[in-house]
């Protein structure tokens, strides 16, 4: 029996698979090593998680666990954390980049790349990620993301960029003020996923001129600041994530003006991590 973990700032979704290849999906909120304590993940893990999974987290033999964050040198501590929850089981963890590039090209080369709540890509060889523009965080890069593209609209919004009126709606439909804006994105945790969230009411107003350009531009940004230092513009390009999904039209769009080409795009990589690990 195993368990495969694909982890985002946001939410976690878990795929359980036994030996007759049944599948029971469960969600959890997001676990992220950057922004969290071992006690906050455990608690995760503890909480969360095991009670939904009833007595079959017993049987578990296997985690293989994908994270937003995950750097090289997190990984030994969060494969701690996790068994130290799963203790009859091996625990694999790797970055969601390396879940995203498996998940979408299995064992062929490509561009893979994450747009959700935060964003990233990666050269992959069809085996390892060999290279990868450091994606910095919704304040230094991140571009692309939903984290990112919410950082643009509450500026553009706060500065009247946006058309009259904009401003007003959002803040009736969100039931805030400015202040409690700038409160939550300065003073309150996970202003990444706070600012994630607005991408709720700007697909609702992508009618709207200055909102549809303003997606497009973030896309374009995360070409232009992230993939051309791949030098591969020959390999296909595919993207996970709520964001590339839900805004694929705009990605594309941005796609074919920086000269790159979208091929596919998966709203989670779970079912390709599914496939991946059914054939290892």
């Amino acid at each position: 029996m195993i368990l495969i973990a694909d982890s985002g700032s946001t939410k976690t979704d878990w795929c359980l698979i036994d030996d007759h290849g049944r599948k029971k999906d469960v969600s959890t909120q997001g676990i992220n090593p950057f922004y969290q304590s071992d006690d906050e993940i455990k608690h995760i893990l503890s909480d969360e998680l095991r009670p939904s999974m009833d007595a079959t987290a017993r049987s578990v033999k296997h985690v293989f666990f994908y994270g937003a964050g995950l750097r090289p040198e997190m990984r030994p501590r969060v494969s701690e954390v996790v068994a130290s929850v799963f203790r009859e089981a091996s625990v694999e963890a790797e970055s969601d980049l390396l879940g995203a590039a498996r998940a979408l090209f299995g064992s062929e080369p490509g561009i893979a790349c994450i747009l959700g709540t935060g964003s990233n890509s990666g050269l992959y060889d069809g085996a390892h990620i060999v290279k990868n523009t450091p994606p910095l965080g919704f304040i230094l890069g991140d571009e692309g993301s939903g984290a990112t593209l919410g950082r643009l609209f509450a500026g553009s919004l706060c500065k009247g960029l946006m058309p009259q009126g904009l401003l007003e709606e959002y803040l009736d439909f969100s039931h805030q003020t400015v202040a409690d804006v700038i409160q939550r994105v300065y003073r309150s945790p996970l202003p990444n996923r706070y600012l994630a969230g607005m991408s709720t009411f700007i697909h609702e107003h992508l009618h709207i001129a200055e909102v549809h350009d303003l997606v497009v531009e973030n896309f374009r940004s995360f070409f232009r600041r992230n993939l051309v230092a791949y030098e591969s513009g020959h390999l296909k390009v595919r993207a996970v994530g709520s964001i590339a999904y839900y805004y694929r039209e705009q990605l594309n769009v941005a796609a074919q003006l920086e000269h790159f080409c979208v091929d596919r795009v998966e709203r989670s990589p779970m079912k390709g991590l599914v496939e991946y690990h059914a054939r290892s």
